[in-house]
Parts: C-alpha cells; sequence; structure tokens
C-alpha cells in the first residue's frame, strides 16, 4: 500500500468517526429529561383539546416497577369533570440511559397482547390490544391509556397518539 493510499484511508476513518460521533452526540441532544413533575406534561387545556372534554387535575401515584431491577414510575391519572365520565392514565418510566429503556420496552412488548407500530417523534411506539400507546424516548418510557374507549376505537388511538406526541415534544 503506498504512502497516499494510507493517508487517504486514514483520512477516510477520521472523517467516519467524527461523523458517527456526531450523529450519536446529536441523538443524545435530541431527548432531554422530563421535568420533575412528569404529570404537568399533560395539562387540562391539552386534554380537553384533545379528549372533547374537561378533566380534573392530575392524582399521581407510584407505578410499580415492570421487571426485577428495573426502576418504578409514575401514574398520572386524569378524570373529566363532567359525565359522561372518562379517565386518561400517563404512565411514565426514566430508566439510567436510553439502551436500558430500549430493552425494557422491548422485553415487555410481547405480554401486551397483539400490537400496531406507530411511527412519530420517538424512538419506538405501538398501540396494544387494549387501544393504548407504549411510548419509547430516549431513557423515558410512557404509556397513556383511555377509559373507557367508547364505540369507535379508532378515535380512542388516534387520541392517544396526539397525546403521545405531544409529551414527546418535550423530551
Amino acid at each position: 500500500m503506498s504512502s497516499s493510499q494510507i493517508h487517504g484511508t486514514r483520512g477516510f476513518r477520521f472523517a467516519l468517526v467524527l461523523i458517527l460521533g456526531l450523529s450519536f452526540s446529536n441523538q443524545a441532544l435530541l431527548a432531554k429529561d422530563p421535568p420533575s413533575d412528569v404529570c404537568a406534561m399533560l395539562s387540562g387545556d391539552q386534554l380537553a383539546k384533545v379528549l372533547g372534554q374537561p378533566y380534573h387535575s392530575t392524582t399521581k401515584h407510584v407505578a410499580p416497577a415492570v421487571f426485577r431491577g428495573s426502576p418504578t414510575g409514575t401514574d398520572c391519572t386524569y378524570e373529566t369533570t363532567n359525565a359522561p365520565s372518562r379517565k386518561l392514565l400517563f404512565r411514565i418510566y426514566v430508566e439510567s440511559t436510553p439502551d436500558a429503556a430500549n430493552h425494557i420496552f422491548d422485553k415487555f412488548r410481547p405480554y401486551s397482547g397483539p400490537s400496531t407500530t406507530v411511527a412519530g417523534n420517538w424512538d419506538a411506539a405501538y398501540i396494544d390490544h387494549d387501544h393504548a400507546i407504549h411510548v419509547q424516548k430516549g431513557k423515558v418510557r410512557y404509556y397513556l391509556e383511555l377509559d373507557p374507549i367508547r364505540a369507535d376505537k379508532a378515535q380512542a388511538e388516534i387520541q392517544v397518539q396526539d397525546l403521545a406526541a405531544w409529551v414527546a415534544g418535550q423530551l
């Protein structure tokens, strides 16, 4: 191999390492940590806009760990202020790394029954057999479920997707 080929190869490798490094560092910059009050990511105004009904402020509880050794999360439950009664559960977990979040996300999916992958501003998402959405973005995993779904299941799926996109935009 000639001297110019060696320098050309080194230059190519350097450029490749630089591009890959910038790509991964940009990915880390795209996802940020949720606020300390994760329930505040979904306001009553946003819920009313997407779901078409006013909602009370949230009740907040600790969500159980999904698997042994995984972190607990936060359950934010919102209820309508008038009839017909409806609840929204927003469950969120913050893992130590994006890889850890992705691992738990993939490991849990088979427990959700038949599912449909959903594209969006996140790393991965799917709608489960109960028409709820599961999302992973960066080191955050979250879940949104409406209860009751009512007759229009397709509309409920659109609504939880809209809310999931709203949350993803804050991460």
